[in-house]
């Protein structure tokens, strides 16, 4: 299993505190099946600034513990980037980090509260570069919660979005464990990632997350999942089936089990 959102590098951000936290971190993972982690600290988040080439040494001082400690686990650098004014800027000047070695896919965070104004046009650029923007946990973006669809207009112009592990299974509570599920069925989330930050109360949540969707949606929803996850972390083209709008009010009549 692969997680494309964690926080599993010590003393960067709000994730992991120490090297003793992220070596409970990376034995969880190992016991929920993850075999590579992508490691996303947040960058221009507040007052964390994480760029590129801290990230690979850190990353790689990270995975010579775990190879040590004989921790069957393979970590790869990332970010997830805050979207701010100077990104076009900083990524000619490689100071950030993508989910693939083509410098393809890029995970950009919003405010927990809105879409920023200059979202769509920001957007815009960067895929005239060739980059593909990933919107981490739209499901607890207040703007979103409150109108879903606007997520749709980012899918339907090239973006796509990744669904956080422990929404779906309700640790966020009922509300967003429900907005999960229609994003899920309208077509508005293409990957599922744990976005863990420690080994006690934001833990990875993969195995009951994949579990679920085998149980709600049938073996092939939980195939595509992986595929696109597999695809995204190699750079590969990622096929997606079509956004569809969400009633407003209702949840959508759940997918036939496959």
């Amino acid at each position: 299993m692969y997680d494309l959102h964690c926080h599993i590098l010590p003393g960067v951000d709000d994730g992991s505190k120490s090297i003793e936290e992220s070596i409970k971190m990376a034995k969880l993972a190992v016991s929920e099946g993850i075999t590579h982690i992508l490691v996303t600290p947040h960058h221009q988040k507040q007052d964390w600034i994480n760029e590129k080439e801290t990230v690979v040494q850190r990353v790689n001082n990270l995975q010579a513990e775990l190879d040590d400690r004989n921790i069957d686990l393979t970590l790869f650098p990332g970010q997830e980037v805050s979207l701010y004014g100077d990104l076009l800027e900083d990524i000619e000047k490689d100071k950030i980090l993508y989910t693939d070695e083509g410098n393809t896919y890029i995970l950009v965070e919003f405010p927990t509260g809105v879409i920023p104004h200059y979202a769509e046009r920001l957007f815009y650029e960067l895929q005239s570069k060739g980059k593909t923007p990933i919107i981490v946990h739209p499901e607890r973006n207040h703007a979103i919660i409150e109108h879903p669809n606007r997520l749709k207009n980012l899918i339907d112009k090239g973006a796509l979005a990744q669904l956080t592990a422990a929404s779906y299974t309700g640790k966020f509570g009922k509300k967003i464990e429900k907005l999960s599920k229609q994003l899920i069925e309208a077509n508005l989330v293409h990957f599922i990632a744990s976005d863990a930050h420690n080994s006690t109360n934001r833990k990875f949540h993969m195995k009951k997350a994949y579990e679920k969707l085998l149980k709600e949606y049938g073996r092939s929803k939980r195939n595509e999942f992986h595929q696109t996850t597999k695809d995204l972390l190699n750079g590969e083209p990622i096929i997606v089936p079509d956004a569809q709008y969400i009633q407003r009010g209702t949840l959508s009549k759940l997918l036939k089990r496959k």
